[in-house]
């Protein structure tokens, strides 16, 4: 029998507070604070995608579990200072979802999803500027990654007509970026050269936007795919050192791994 949600999250936050405690407290656990767990919290967020990712439910329920502890770590430790504790974290949340649906907790009428996002959209700009931010950028996260950073970034211009109409416009900004960057290798400045391949990266990223593929989530695909076709290599030449063979051969059974892909 499912055990109650209350009664499981009390005994949570007792165990963190005792990991916490400095009478018979983890050492480790004491010693952290919110930067330094924060790379954690970020590592834990991208096991839920991988779990979910491979359609493992025994681990996504495991990674969720591990990411609910991150947050109640940092609540933990925001509880110490004064700042709030969980029930705050979960207060707000609350809050927030509530008020971003209307159409389910009020009288806003809501015909589609699209007006839906248009509502939750506006409804994040008001909250925006609630809190002082002036720049539709202001908020989104140093922290994400690049590319669905870059993602976010765009979208936000896009929402005042700072777009290109369609995705082919899109291909011929890359042209573009791809030749500012063989130029700036001719140079063989190293800055100019990242400036230049983070340029081609963002216009990539504004493609995925375009075609509405997840940028991250093709990268990952794309990783798998070079991992499992680089293994078949490796099992093909067997006991024989890679470094020993050439690279022909090892592009003839790269070629081999597609074949079989294809089946």
């Amino acid at each position: 029998m499912t055990q109650s949600p209350n009664r499981n999250i009390d005994t949570l936050l007792d165990v963190m507070a005792r990991l916490r405690s400095p009478d018979g407290g983890c050492p480790w656990d004491l010693e952290q604070d919110f930067r330094t767990i924060a790379p954690y919290t970020v590592e834990e967020a991208y096991e839920v995608a991988d779990a979910i990712e491979r359609d493992d439910m025994a681990a996504l329920k495991d990674e969720l579990g591990d990411l609910l502890f991150q947050a109640v770590f940092h609540a933990q430790m925001a509880r110490e200072a004064g700042l709030f504790d969980f029930g705050d974290v979960v207060a707000a949340i609350t809050d927030k979802m509530i008020r971003r649906h209307p159409h389910v907790f009020g009288g806003a009428d809501l015909r589609d999803a699209e007006e839906q996002t248009a509502a939750w959209e506006e409804q994040k700009a008001a909250e925006r500027a609630d809190k002082g931010h002036n720049s539709l950028l202001d908020d989104v996260p140093v922290g994400l990654p690049g590319l669905t950073r870059a993602v976010k970034l765009q979208k936000r211009a896009a929402r005042v007509g700072f777009d290109w109409p369609e995705a082919r416009s899109v291909l011929d900004k890359i042209a573009e970026e791809t030749s500012e960057l063989a130029e700036a290798m001719e140079t063989g400045e190293a800055d100019r050269i990242e400036d230049e391949f983070g340029d081609l990266l963002f216009v990539l990223a504004n493609l995925s936007r375009h075609l509405k593929v997840d940028p991250e989530a093709a990268l990952r695909r794309a990783n798998e795919k070079f991992t499992r076709r680089f293994r078949y290599i490796e099992q093909a030449f067997g006991d024989r050192d890679l470094a020993d063979a050439s690279l022909d051969d090892m592009e003839e059974k790269w070629r081999e791994a597609k074949e079989t892909e294809r089946g």
